[in-house]
């Protein structure tokens, strides 16, 4: 009931992100090695906070998932946690086989390894310090 009033008063409005920042936020999770750790809503998400940061608005993503604070380091977007440290580090990942070692895009589509059929991991390639973010206190 709540949610029904503040939409019909305006107070809270539903948007979806533009074509454009979705994809600026794929390719930045491509970039970083997240993009198949990562939902349709989770790149939503980013996307419509990178939005919003372009239009002089200060948006906050608070979750605890580390590929979506991952992604959002990367693309300039302030989050925060609330049960757990959050991420210390922008990490780039790469896929591998533990098997034969081969190395794959953090990008590539099958779950197996082409050359000895094992399951592919994945292992930070490298990390970066990130800035300070706000904390979240609850307001």
């Amino acid at each position: 009931m709540r949610f029904k009033t503040a939409l019909e008063i305006g107070k809270l409005k539903v948007k979806t992100p533009s074509i454009h920042f979705l994809d600026r936020v794929k390719e930045s999770s491509k970039a970083v090695g997240d993009v198949l750790y990562l939902s349709q809503v989770d790149l939503q998400v980013l996307a419509l906070a990178l939005e919003l940061k372009s239009t002089s608005h200060d948006p906050l993503i608070v979750t605890d998932d580390y590929s979506i604070q991952n992604v959002a380091n990367q693309i300039g977007v302030d989050f925060a946690s609330l049960m757990t440290f959050g991420i210390r580090y922008r990490l780039y990942w790469i896929l591998y086989c533990p098997a034969c070692h081969r190395k794959y895009p953090s990008d590539y589509k099958f779950k197996t390894c082409q050359v000895c059929g094992t399951e592919l991991r994945r292992k930070p390639l490298r990390k970066t310090s990130i800035k300070k973010q706000r904390a979240f206190n609850g307001s």
